[in-house]
């Protein structure tokens, strides 16, 4: 899709999701706000494991980071200040993590990242009990569902334009080319770590503001719900689905599957695990490309 095009129909679904807003009752409002909430989320997972073919599972990691950083500082700072603190934290993090464990790949990253989000939950849960004499905490800020609304529909926009910039950047080159064979970019003068750990950055701060986002919604968070596992499974697999090589991909995942893991965990909550689990198969094995691949070999 060139540039034009896919720049006015990102502008064009944005200014329709917030023309419709005023007309929602509130399980549209919540459904949309899922909806959008899990663009940004795919789409920020895409940029980094799209072109690396790195398949991270950190994004709860990440995500779980920013909706506590609204919970510590969501009540003494200004909000803006506090978006653009979960995005400095995700981007440390990330980058801290990314210079010792971009050297691994294939399952060895997966395992790892996994064990990631894991690592920081147990963590968060120790220091709660340890420090605060409690484990989790409630979020007093003055953000309703409307403004979760937007704010999200502003964070999916731009996290399609740094999308958009990084693709068409020596960055963008660079990663496509460590994505093909890391070894012959390394050999081509690619600075393969940098090169990997700022996308890493930039993918893990989107998710960080992501869940300072959402953090207000649920009034109380702890650290299962902010670091739960299945939020990165169902990144992974909306992805998946989309195509994550295509900036555009994962939103054709995101839709009809957070629709469905919605009828899912509302019919089946006691065996959801068991039916993601068959979702991926499912994925994995029928549409290996992902939908925007087969309208590509279509074309």
């Amino acid at each position: 899709m060139n540039s034009p095009i896919f720049l006015a129909a990102v502008a064009a679904i944005a200014g329709a999701f917030a023309l419709v807003q005023p007309h929602l009752g509130p399980f549209w409002q919540s459904l949309l706000i899922n909806i959008l909430m899990y663009t940004a989320l795919a789409t920020a997972w895409a940029l980094f494991s799209g072109p690396t073919r790195y398949v991270s599972l950190a994004t709860a990691a990440f995500f779980g980071l920013g909706a506590y950083t609204m919970a510590f500082l969501g009540e003494a700072m200004p909000l803006p200040m506090v978006y653009l603190s979960a995005a400095v934290i995700g981007a440390v993090v990330a980058a801290i993590v990314g210079l010792s464990t971009l050297r691994l790949s294939g399952v060895y990253f997966v395992i790892f990242t996994f064990g990631l989000a894991e690592l920081i939950r147990q963590l968060v849960t120790w220091a709660e009990a340890k420090f605060g004499g409690t484990v989790g905490r409630f979020v007093f800020v003055p953000v309703s569902p409307t403004d979760i609304y937007f704010m999200l529909i502003a964070a999916c926009v731009a996290v399609f334009a740094l999308g958009w910039w990084v693709q068409r950047s020596r960055l963008g080159w660079a990663l496509r080319a460590i994505g093909e064979d890391e070894t012959v970019a390394r050999h081509a003068g690619i600075d393969v770590t940098r090169a990997k750990v700022l996308l890493f950055s930039l993918s893990a701060s989107v998710m960080s503001v992501v869940g300072c986002i959402m953090a207000p919604r649920w009034t109380y968070i702890d650290a299962t719900i902010a670091f739960n596992p299945i939020i990165s499974f169902q990144v992974l697999i909306m992805a998946l689905l989309g195509g994550a090589a295509r900036l555009y991909g994962p939103v054709l995942g995101v839709v009809p599957l957070a629709i469905l893991f919605e009828l899912l965990q509302a019919n089946f909550p006691n065996h959801f695990s068991i039916l993601l689990g068959a979702v991926f198969l499912a994925v994995v094995y029928l549409v290996p490309r992902g939908v925007a691949g087969l309208l590509e070999k279509r074309r």
